[in-house]
This record gives C-alpha cells, structure tokens and sequence, in this order.
C-alpha cells in the first residue's frame, strides 16, 4: 500500500511536473475516486448476493445496490427494483484496489473498453473475466455467475494531453495498448 502512494507522489507527480507547466502545485492531477458497478440483466436475488459478496472481497468495502429508475416491460423490471451493485473508492482503499489491478492485469484474461470524456476526464473500463482476482477465483463455485466489472477511473486533469501522460504514468498494460 505505501508503496503506491509513495509512486504516486514522488514518481507520478515529479513526472507531471517535468512534462507539463503548472503555475500551482494544486493544479496537479489526481485520482478523486473510483467506482465499481456489476449490474445483471434480471433482479435474480442470488446473482446480486454474489455481486455484493464479490465487490466486498476484491475491495474490502461494502457495496450498495443500484435500482432501476424506469420500468422495462420487455425485461420484466419494475420502476425501484434492484438491477445490480456499486461501490465508490477513495483514499487508502483507492490506491489499494489500484494495486490489485495492476499486479492481476493480463492482457489476456480480460477486454477493456476506453472512454476519454473530456469533461469529467473519465476512465472506464470493463473486465469482462472478475475471476482475474484470486480471492474470487478461489471460490469459483459462488462467483461463476459473476460476468462484467466495470471500472471508472476518475481524474481532475485539465486536458487531453495531460490526462493521456496522466494515465499511462501508472503503467497499466491496457491502457497503454490503446492510447
């Protein structure tokens, strides 16, 4: 854990500063948070126990159900019911995750999508394998059901360019792949 706060501000930042020029040091970029969400195609009550279970073993956090803000006929849900699970992190639990992901990345156990908004300077990704993690992995019976982890990653920098240098800074395969 210390080890990427300490890459964060003595590497990341030092490399921020050198390639870009900030007249504050409070215009620095860094992560605000990140946010997990698993959601299901039906309100199956044993598929939303498993991804709670599932978002609390992989981050050490408890999560909170998403519900649905319109009925949908064809799917056969209605307006409140619960369609999936979400969790934000910030701080120490933040940079925890951020490990986990970084030393199970294989390029080949998963596929992510990359969204750049340049607005809220966003980073998503969608692991389509949650089985990477070994505690899930470990209990394969209960977790098997478990299919999409979307990831969103978001930063306070002010450009593309920046956000960009921003992100492959943290060395993480996938991205650097497709930026």
């Amino acid at each position: 854990m210390h080890f990427f706060n300490y890459y964060d501000q003595h590497i990341v930042k030092y490399d921020l500063i050198t390639k870009f020029r900030y007249k504050k040091l409070t215009n620095i970029p860094t992560i605000k948070f990140i946010s997990l969400r698993i959601q299901f195609k039906n309100d199956d009550l044993k598929s939303l126990i498993t991804g709670l279970a599932g978002l609390e073993l992989i981050t050490s956090q408890k999560g909170t159900l998403i519900k649905s803000k319109v009925s949908k006929i064809s799917v056969k849900i209605r307006k409140g019911q619960p369609i999936g699970c979400k969790l934000t992190l910030r701080q120490d639990k933040m940079f925890y995750f951020l490990t986990k992901l970084i030393s199970y990345n294989t390029p080949k156990t998963h596929t992510s999508k990359l969204k750049n908004n340049l607005q809220h300077n966003l980073l998503s990704l969608n692991l389509s394998n949650v089985l990477i993690f070994s505690v899930l992995e470990k209990n394969y019976q209960f977790f098997r059901s478990l299919k999409n982890l979307n990831i969103n990653l978001v930063t306070t920098s002010c450009s593309s360019k920046e956000f960009r240098f921003f992100i492959k800074s943290y060395k993480l395969k996938i991205l650097n792949r497709q930026m």
